[in-house]
């Protein structure tokens, strides 16, 4: 629209810090909120069509859980490893949090917790990179800590919290990975010290 091919300016990335950098925040607003849609929709679509979008985890069955939660994933791939941009897309942090934001009400509430830690952290460091590095690696260990406090309670299948929350635990950390692993560049230039801070010119 503003006749600028985002893979040729800045980091030469298409998401939303790189547009924010390019063309102004409220473009950088719009691209994170377009690929946060982007994730949820066929997660809210599958949850929906399987009857158990809104239902806790102990009411979701171990198998539907596993395939439900497999669409974040493959979300995320296909942001990342985007087939109309030569395979060379985003770091799918948020295409990863509108997917596992979708997951309701399974993820919804760690996610609400790496969004305010993504928030702190931002304001803090003004490091775009270890907000979102930070907020993906949290939500596994929220997840974690969540059936560890439940430990003891039982589910309805007599499997305890932590079991039962498994597939939740294993598909946030295979996000997680993702994201660090597509930040390989921005944690090499945070320890070279060369890293650019949000609001400075790109070096």
């Amino acid at each position: 629209m503003k006749g600028i091919d985002l893979r040729t300016v800045g980091s030469g990335n298409i998401g939303a810090t790189n547009v924010s950098r390019a063309l102004g925040w409220k473009w950088g607003v719009l691209v994170y909120l377009l690929d946060a849609v982007k994730g949820a929709a066929p997660v809210l679509a599958a949850g929906s069509v399987a009857g158990i979008l809104g239902k806790p985890a102990d009411e979701v069955a171990r198998a539907d859980m596993w395939w439900w939660l497999m669409l974040p994933i493959t979300a995320v791939l296909g942001h990342m490893f985007s087939p109309f941009v030569g395979f060379k897309g985003g770091k799918g942090v948020a295409t990863g949090s509108g997917a596992m934001l979708a997951v309701y009400p399974v993820l919804t509430g760690p996610l609400l917790v790496a969004i305010g830690l993504w928030a702190v952290l931002l304001a803090a460091t003004r490091y775009m990179s270890v907000a979102s590095i930070a907020a993906a690696v949290s939500i596994p260990l929220t997840v974690a800590a969540a059936a560890i406090v439940r430990t003891g309670e039982g589910t309805p299948d007599g499997e305890l919290p932590v079991a039962h929350a498994m597939p939740a635990i294993a598909v946030t950390s295979a996000v997680a990975l993702l994201v660090v692993l597509k930040h390989k560049g921005n944690i090499e230039r945070l320890l070279a010290g060369t890293e650019n801070r949000l609001g400075s010119k790109k070096r």
